[in-house]
C-alpha cells in the first residue's frame, strides 16, 4: 500500500533533501523516523530535490507498506514526535499504489524572500540585498518567463536532464504585508531545473540594479548559456511552497 506525506522543513541544518554520504539530509532524518515507527526499511521518494540550505513549506513524498496504517492521524502525531524541531509532518494519506510523489506533480511554486534590512531574526531564513532594486523593471521583465520555453541558461552545468523546457506560468514580485523592506518572488512552473529559481532571482536583480534590461533577459534566455545569466543567488531565501497533484491519486 502507497501513502503520500506532506511536511515542512528548514533547511538550514540540511545539505539537502537528498542522502549523501557524508553529510546530513532530509531525507536520512525522515526514512530513519517512518522506519523505526514502521519497524522496517521504509524507503522515500519525494516531489523533488532541495539545494543545501533550501527550505520547504510544503513537501510530499511517497511510502511503501505491506500492511495498512490504521490510523493515519495517529501515525503523522507520533511521528512528528520523533522529527527534530527543524521537520514538521502536515499529514499521512493513503494513495494509488501507481501514484508518483514526483511524476505525478503537476506543478510547483517556489518562492525567493529578498530584504533590504538587516535583521536579528530572519538569518538564513531570507537573503538580504545591499543594493536598491526596481522591482517594477523586475516585474516587467517577468513576462518574458511566462512567453519563453527554454531555460538552459538558467540551468546548472553539467546535469543530466533530458530537456531544459519548462512552463512557467506565474511569475511576479510582490511586497511582504506589514513588512516594506521586504520582497517575495512567486514563481509556478509545471518542472523546474537545478538551481532555476536561484539563478532567475540573480537575473532579475541585475535588472531591478539597471544593468539588464527585459529583452537583455529574452537574449539571455536565447543563448541558452549559463554563462550569459546572472549569479545563483544563496539558498537562504528559497523557499519550496506548494505541489499540485490530481485529485484521482488520493483515496
Amino acid at each position: 500500500m502507497r501513502y503520500f506525506a506532506e511536511f515542512e522543513y528548514n533547511g538550514a541544518n540540511y545539505h539537502g533533501w537528498q542522502f549523501q554520504p557524508n553529510a546530513i539530509s532530509v531525507q536520512e532524518v525522515m526514512e530513519k523516523g517512518i522506519s523505526m515507527l514502521l519497524r522496517q526499511h521504509t524507503p522515500l521518494t519525494a516531489a523533488g530535490r532541495t539545494d543545501t540550505g533550501v527550505h520547504a513549506k510544503k513537501m510530499y513524498a511517497h511510502f511503501d507498506t505491506v500492511a495498512p496504517i490504521d490510523d493515519l492521524e495517529l501515525f503523522a502525531f507520533k511521528l512528528n514526535g520523533i522529527m527534530p524541531e527543524d521537520i514538521a509532518i502536515h499529514w499521512v494519506v493513503r494513495v494509488t499504489d501507481d501514484a508518483h510523489a514526483r511524476f505525478d506533480a503537476t506543478g510547483r511554486t517556489y518562492e525567493y524572500w529578498l530584504t533590504q534590512k538587516k535583521s536579528a531574526f530572519t538569518d538564513k531564513l531570507v537573503t538580504r540585498t545591499y543594493f536598491q532594486l526596481d522591482f517594477d523593471r523586475m516585474n516587467d521583465a517577468c513576462e518574458v518567463l511566462l512567453e519563453e520555453k527554454d531555460f538552459a541558461s538558467f540551468c546548472k552545468a553539467h546535469t543530466d536532464v533530458k530537456t531544459t523546457f519548462c512552463d512557467v506560468r506565474k511569475a511576479y514580485w510582490r511586497q511582504a504585508e506589514n513588512t516594506p523592506d521586504t520582497w517575495i518572488f512567486t514563481i509556478e512552473a509545471d518542472r523546474f531545473l537545478r538551481n532555476m529559481v536561484r539563478a532567475t532571482v540573480g537575473t532579475l536583480i541585475e535588472i531591478g540594479r539597471g544593468h539588464l534590461n527585459k529583452e537583455d533577459l529574452r537574449r539571455i534566455l536565447h543563448e541558452k548559456s549559463r554563462c550569459s545569466a546572472g549569479q545563483s543567488m544563496p539558498a537562504d531565501g528559497l523557499y519550496l511552497v506548494d505541489i499540485t497533484y490530481p485529485e484521482r491519486i488520493f483515496i
